[in-house]
Order: C-alpha cells, then structure tokens, then sequence
C-alpha cells in the first residue's frame, strides 16, 4: 500500500513540474516579444533623434531654406516637409531641346560650347552626357543634357546661356547668303558665276537661318553666286563681278 502512495505522489509531483515548465516558457516568450518591441521602439526612438541632424549627402550650397527654428517638421518619405534646396556647382547641368532638323547626329560624347550674354569674352567647353533617345512628339524635340565643369564657380545655376553644339555631319552642308536665294515655280536655286557666265543651279535647302541658308546640294566651296539678282537675270547671262560672295561650308 505504501508503494502506491509512493507512485501517485510521483505522478502527481511530475505533471506539476511539466505545468509548471510550460508555464515559464510562455512567460519566457512573452518576455522576448516584449524585448522585441522595445527594441524597435527604441530603434524608432533613435531614428527620430537622428532627424534632428540634416546632412546633405554632397558637397553643396543652401539655395533655399523653407524652415525656421521652432518650425514642425515631418519625418514622412509622401507627406514630409520640404526643407532645403541644395546645389552642386561645379559641374553644371544643362538641359536643352534640340529641334528635329538639327539632332540627327546629337549623341553623348558631342562637344559643346556655352556661351552666356553677361560674360562675352568667355566660353565654356561641355559634352552631351545623356539623351532622351527618343524625340518629344508634341514638340518635336530631343531632350538633351550637357555638363560642363565649373571649377571656379563662374556659372551660377539658374543662368540663361546659349548652347553651339559640334555635331559631326554625315553629309558635308554650305551657307549660301538668303539673298543670293532665287524661288520660283522650279523651286529654289541660285545663280552661279563661272568665267563672267551666268548659271542656276537647284539647291537642297536644309536650315532657314535668317540672312544665311544651310544647303545640301546645287553650290560647292568657293563657288561665287549672284547676290540679290535681277528679275531679267537668267541661265548663260553674262556679268560682271564686282563683289565676290561665296559659298562656305558648314
């Protein structure tokens, strides 16, 4: 009879250690989570107090300051506050659209030169770093981005500059004078000098550029053409020169 006691005491001793195991495993892992949660607060925490310090991730200037001290800022990637404008000058940035007619051959690499009014005697050499690679079709342009090195900081961003870029020519073109221009129900030609003799030759016109005309075809370097010519003035006519106006390339 006493060793049956014996057992159900060890029974009973046994299912109240096991209980008592399984209930310091749940408070263990109740007090992991709320180690983990702490944790992250405390890493929120730190992250909040980080914000207090801004560093720019570059080297820049301050060119706008939307902020002032006692200001409510908020630390949200959608809705957070627009706190500076930062700019890096010396490697300026310039953004051009290059029209149609003229960006068959525009592609990074591409000298460029920069001119800006204010500063006449100084030019800026640049390349083409990056193209749109495809034209806009509303406006029939190439969005083209050229940088140009400003180590002394003469460019200020913002300036309006002029852009001349170096774009090689698949086909060499020439500048004939637009007044040396004839049009007509044949289309365009102008008339060529050769020995005091009169001849017209049809011309390719690709660029209207006001008193000058950029041509494919018809003229070669050097050749004299008649400037502003006379109605009666046709093929095989004979003149005489008195004022050369030539025929450059492009």
């Amino acid at each position: 009879m006493g060793s049956r006691l014996c057992s159900g005491a060890t029974q009973q001793q046994d299912d109240t250690d096991r209980l008592g195991y399984a209930a310091q495993q749940q408070a263990k892992q109740a007090n992991d989570a709320a180690i983990q949660s702490q944790e992250a607060q405390l890493l929120v925490l730190r992250q909040q107090k980080a914000y207090q310090q801004v560093v720019a991730p570059f080297d820049c200037i301050v060119t706008q300051r939307n902020i002032d001290v006692g200001s409510l800022v908020q630390a949200d990637a959608t809705s957070g506050t627009f706190m500076f404008a930062l700019t890096q000058s010396d490697v300026m940035r310039i953004r051009l659209y290059v029209p149609q007619d003229a960006a068959i051959g525009v592609k990074p690499g591409v000298d460029a030169v920069v001119r800006v009014p204010e500063i006449p005697d100084h030019s800026f050499p640049g390349k083409v770093a990056r193209i749109a690679d495809a034209l806009d079709p509303a406006t029939r342009t190439l969005m083209t981005e050229i940088d140009v090195t400003n180590p002394d900081g003469e460019l200020s961003p913002g300036t309006y500059c002029t852009v001349e870029l170096k774009v090689p020519r698949r086909t060499p073109s020439l500048i004939v004078p637009a007044g040396a221009i004839v049009f007509d129900r044949d289309g365009l030609h102008v008339l060529v000098v050769e020995d005091s003799v009169v001849h017209s030759r049809k011309i390719t016109e690709i660029r209207d550029l006001g008193t000058e005309v950029e041509v494919s075809d018809g003229v070669k370097q050097g050749d004299q053409v008649v400037l502003t010519p006379p109605v009666d003035l046709e093929d095989g006519g004979k003149v005489q020169i008195r004022a050369t106006s030539t025929a450059k390339s492009s």
